[in-house]
């Protein structure tokens, strides 16, 4: 069977920078080979030249780059167009950033089929919602993407990427900011695509997705593929000392309760909130102690964040009490830092930012910049450099430092490691877990992921529809959970942390 992708030696430079050495690869109609590797590996740019899509000034040689049977070498970009969307198309990371703002999801799905002269009237758009399951396809035909949750925008998405009936599907980190369930619900979507004869290149670093989806992987190292083969294979034998790194960053076991004291630093009392008459958190209880982690767990949608939003104080509970030991030692860390960075700012002026407000005196700035980010395991010299020049580990370290900056007694975050590679993760739980030690800090961790969490929490709750419907020790919930939500997410995560 010929090959629906098919790569040699593929390189891509910028700035006279080689960034992919020699990548080949083929992916055949009804398959899908997933690449995995730690962030600035080489991934995304190697997808990204199937498309067309790499920055003004890449230099990009192969042997051969075949994409559905066309040699796209010399292909111009009218060429590309005629290319994008019928032949190979793209899903990505961030839907709500890939999606048109300004149009309905009806409109947005009928845009690449009258772009390639295809039929493009509300019934066919309401037949590709139902292909990718969205419920409720004419209402949310209606909607803009801000108005649907993560994972109905993924599917929406989807639905975009295949109007055309592309033989090719690109999906670039597709699953990573869901929660365990939508992702299942995701993968198997996409599982179904690639059964019904697409051929599917899986970007991602997420192994327990590759183990679900893929039927090959490659894994890449500073632009280069280290190892190859059938998932089982590299998964459950991995040949190449870097394969075993990445897989050995994703095991956690639940950790043992750290003692911490026994006053109460932050307290909610039948808390409640609701947007436009919908609630979003409806009469939770719950309470955490000095120096321990609570974390919150629970689909998109259920509250986690709204819940961690309210403890900061960005937003008002309409009911109930939260009580604070100290609120204004209270600190949240966002899931994004690029978008929580001034992008105009260097980390230094950020971290002046946050020591002024802090109190701190401006002749200190200078030696307390370079000591939080020595706490963080940060180059101290990286301190005059924009958020956009460093990796999303670093960014996220940095947005630890600038928390800190305001010496906290509680820490919120929501979603820190989400996007982060298995062994940038890794190093930023151990950060989360020295500070803790060293601040005595205590700390509230949203996370749609269970392993995460039962790695870094000593307790947690389980939200659903704005409610909490379990709660208690992370080793107790994870090991014998008595909801059928909570059992349902264990058994979507497909992680046992008995």
């Amino acid at each position: 069977m010929t090959a629906a992708l098919d790569v040699r030696d593929l390189r891509i430079a910028i700035a006279g920078r080689p960034l992919v050495q020699g990548v080949s690869l083929e992916v055949h109609p009804g398959e899908c080979v997933a690449i995995v590797g730690e962030s600035g590996a080489g991934k995304s740019l190697t997808a990204r030249a199937l498309l067309g899509l790499l920055p003004t000034g890449a230099r990009v040689d192969s042997e051969r780059l075949r994409v559905d049977g066309t040699d796209v070498r010399t292909l111009g970009e009218r060429g590309w167009r005629r290319l994008r969307g019928a032949r190979i198309a793209l899903v990505s990371q961030d839907a709500l950033v890939s999606l048109d703002p300004l149009q309905r999801i009806g409109t947005e799905i009928a845009e690449p089929l009258r772009l390639h002269g295809l039929d493009a009237s509300p019934q066919r758009v309401l037949s590709l919602l139902a292909r990718v399951s969205m419920p409720d396809a004419p209402r949310r035909a209606r909607q803009h993407p801000h108005e649907l949750s993560g994972g109905l925008r993924q599917r929406a998405l989807i639905a975009s990427a295949l109007a055309a009936e592309p033989g090719i599907l690109v999906a670039d980190e597709p699953t990573t900011a869901l929660d365990a369930t939508v992702q299942a619900r995701i993968l198997g979507l996409l599982r179904e695509i690639a059964k019904a004869g697409t051929a599917v290149l899986f970007i991602s670093h997420d192994f327990a997705a590759v183990r679900r989806l893929a039927d090959r992987v490659l894994v890449m190292r500073d632009g280069e593929i280290v190892e190859q083969g059938p998932v089982s294979e590299v998964l459950e034998n991995p040949a190449h000392e870097y394969t075993r790194t990445l897989i050995d960053a994703t095991r956690h076991e639940p950790r043992e309760s750290s003692s911490g004291g026994e006053a109460v630093v932050v307290e909610a009392v039948g808390v409640s909130k609701s947007f436009g008459g919908v609630p979003a958190v409806a009469d939770a209880s719950f309470s955490v102690r000095e120096g321990r982690t609570l974390g919150i767990v629970g689909e998109s949608g259920s509250g986690k964040t709204t819940l961690a939003r309210m403890i900061v104080g960005v937003e008002h509970a309409d009911s109930g009490e939260l009580r604070w030991a100290r609120r204004h030692r209270v600190q949240l860390v966002h899931q994004n830092p690029l978008g929580a960075f001034d992008p105009r700012w260097t980390i230094a002026r950020s971290l002046r930012e946050a020591l002024g407000a802090g109190g701190a005196p401006r002749s200190d700035h200078g030696e307390r910049i370079a000591a939080l980010l020595a706490e963080v395991d940060l180059d101290p010299s990286l301190a005059e450099r924009r958020a956009s020049a460093l990796s999303g580990g670093q960014r996220q370290r940095a947005a630890i430092a600038r928390a800190l900056a305001a010496d906290p007694e509680v820490l919120v975050l929501d979603e820190p490691v989400s996007a982060l590679d298995p062994s940038a993760r890794e190093r930023v739980l151990q950060l989360l877990a020295r500070l803790q030690r060293d601040r005595a800090l205590t700390m509230l961790f949203v996370s749609h992921d269970l392993d995460v969490v039962g790695a870094i929490a000593d307790e947690v709750i389980v939200m659903q529809d704005g409610r909490i419907v379990e709660e208690g020790a992370v080793r107790d919930v994870f090991a014998a959970p008595r909801h059928p939500f909570t059992r349902e997410l264990l058994a979507a995560s497909g992680q046992s942390l008995t």
